[in-house]
């Protein structure tokens, strides 16, 4: 049988055909090309699509690309998800049963506060470069700093590394934008002469033994304030780190304890037995409390550090304790994990390997414990002066002699 006219092939892989259609009784001339996109995987049929023109130039010219896209494996569905949608699907999908829930937290405030409200409405499809790096420009106008422009870049870079996974983009816009420079915040730890000043101002506080084991152990505020009796080891004089009391972060927020630290892996430390002076006065004090207490007692994750009736403590009001006695001595710029870098640099100081300061902190590298602690302390630097001296001095005895 003859083709008909205005029908052919396209490699023998897609047709071209002219339309008519009768709408309120007028005919409308439009041109249809029908090609084979590949095999669904999960049925094994045929993936047929259709695509419509005005005219036989612009039917034959989609085709083209398409069939172009289908040989190169790069063919993508065409969909109307949106930026915004595909976020909530992915965070729903791929965050919310593997990522820990104060990082899930993290996500949607990002995404809800600064990728929504730019690029929200786009289709995810249409997302171009330009179009991210316009959410960056805007967050650092607004006086937002660049490591929290980099924190949201990460995140949406996530979401779209896993939109290109499932063939629903080709490449992830986020790769070809520029991203502030994130300077590391210089650390101030407590000078030689501000610790005893800070130990003598802390006593009789309702913090002073939490306090003191920061400084003693260089716990993180959520690791000492999760910390279980059941992880306390006064005979061999060790404690392990493996949860942290965590808040959920949004209004009402409810205080949880998380199985895990902030580097996904527990640690055991051995501090100072001063740290554990502090531990059994604590130990004194909660049984105190739970006496007064009575029935009322619940302290249901055998935390070391709880209020008067066995629950956890308050992190705000730990931080704001904590803020008055720091500017009570001369430091109103401290902040309570300022106190985790003062132990790490008191070791430091005081002959401790990078290695053993490394499992002291839970760091996942020795080179990033050195980098973090490249500063010295007054004291190191008064000794490195003096060292450099003596070989001088000997340099010039052997000259004259």
């Amino acid at each position: 049988m003859a083709r008909k006219k205005n029908t052919r092939n396209a490699s023998g892989t897609g047709t071209i055909r002219k339309k008519t259609i009768t709408r309120k009784g007028a005919e409308y001339t439009y041109w249809e090309a029908r090609y084979c996109a590949g095999t669904d995987s999960g049925t094994g049929k045929l993936i047929r699509k259709t695509i419509t023109g005005k005219t036989q130039k612009e039917v034959s010219q989609k085709l083209k690309d398409a069939l172009k896209a289908v040989d190169s494996g790069q063919y993508m569905e065409p969909t109307k998800l949106t930026v915004s949608k595909w976020l909530e699907e992915w965070m729903t999908t791929y965050c919310e049963r593997s990522v820990k829930p104060l990082t899930v937290s993290s996500y949607k405030g990002d995404i809800e506060r600064y990728i929504k409200p730019s690029i929200g409405a786009i289709k995810l499809k249409d997302l171009k470069s330009a179009d991210v790096q316009k959410v960056w420009n805007e967050m650092l106008n607004k006086g937002l700093s660049a490591k929290t422009v980099k924190t949201t870049a990460a995140v949406l870079h996530k979401a779209l590394e896993v939109a290109i996974d499932q063939r629903l983009i080709l490449f992830n816009p986020c790769d070809r934008t520029q991203l502030p420079k994130v300077e590391r915040p210089r650390i101030k730890p407590f000078q030689d002469d501000e610790i005893p000043k800070f130990l003598a101002k802390i006593k009789d506080n309702p913090f002073e033994n939490a306090f003191a084991l920061c400084l003693l152990a260089g716990l993180r505020e959520g690791e000492c304030l999760g910390l279980s009796w059941d992880n306390v080891d006064f005979k061999n004089g060790k404690i392990t780190i493996c949860q942290q009391l965590q808040v959920e972060r949004k209004a009402g927020g409810k205080y949880y304890i998380a199985n895990t630290t902030k580097s996904g892996k527990s640690r055991t430390i051995k501090p100072p037995s001063k740290a554990f002076d502090y531990l059994k006065a604590e130990k004194v004090k909660q049984l105190e409390n739970r006496l007064h207490a009575g029935s009322a007692w619940n302290n249901e994750n055998n935390l070391v550090f709880t209020n008067a009736v066995g629950e956890n403590l308050i992190i705000v009001t730990f931080y704001k304790n904590f803020k008055a006695i720091a500017a009570s001595i001369g430091r109103p710029d401290a902040r309570p994990h300022d106190l985790r870098h003062t132990a790490a640099t008191v070791a430091i100081a005081n002959g401790a390997d990078i290695k053993s300061v490394q499992d002291m902190l839970g760091h996942a590298t020795a080179s990033f414990t050195l980098d973090v602690y490249a500063h010295t302390s007054e004291k190191m630097m008064d000794d490195t002066a003096a060292r450099v001296q003596s070989y001088y001095d000997s340099l010039n005895k052997q000259a004259i002699g």
